[in-house]
């Protein structure tokens, strides 16, 4: 499944991979519009979708990861090093539902501002 994240300043695309609870619950909410916040170099927002903590959950993830934290609802988009980071890896606040991964350069994340709206919606094929 593929998703297009759009904010005022560009877009990008992510691939869905596994076909999750999370995923499900995801997809029927799209689309939906939500406001941008930065936490280091990673992009979360709120999504209004309520799901539980899977088992695989990380929270320690590659930049460019999907990732559902279920603690805010949200979905996070770790480009970078969050403040509690050890190094260049990109550390979540707690451990997320691994989504997928975002297609082409994660950096882009960076034109996201905070309270910028964020829109995203599935991508047909």
């Amino acid at each position: 499944m593929q998703i297009r994240i759009s904010w005022p300043a560009g877009n990008i695309t992510a691939t869905l991979e596994a076909d999750t609870p999370t995923v499900q619950a995801l997809a029927k909410a799209l689309p939906l519009t939500s406001s941008a916040y930065t936490w280091g170099k990673e992009v979360y927002f709120d999504t209004g979708v309520t799901v539980s903590r899977e088992t695989d959950a990380l929270q320690v993830v590659e930049p460019g990861t999907v990732a559902f934290w279920t603690d805010g609802d949200a979905l996070a988009l770790p480009y970078g090093p969050t403040p509690i980071s050890r190094g260049d890896e990109c550390r979540l606040a707690s451990p997320c539902n691994v989504l997928g991964s975002l297609d082409g350069d994660a950096r882009v994340l960076a034109t996201v501002r905070d309270g910028d709206p964020i829109r995203v919606e599935l991508i047909d094929k």
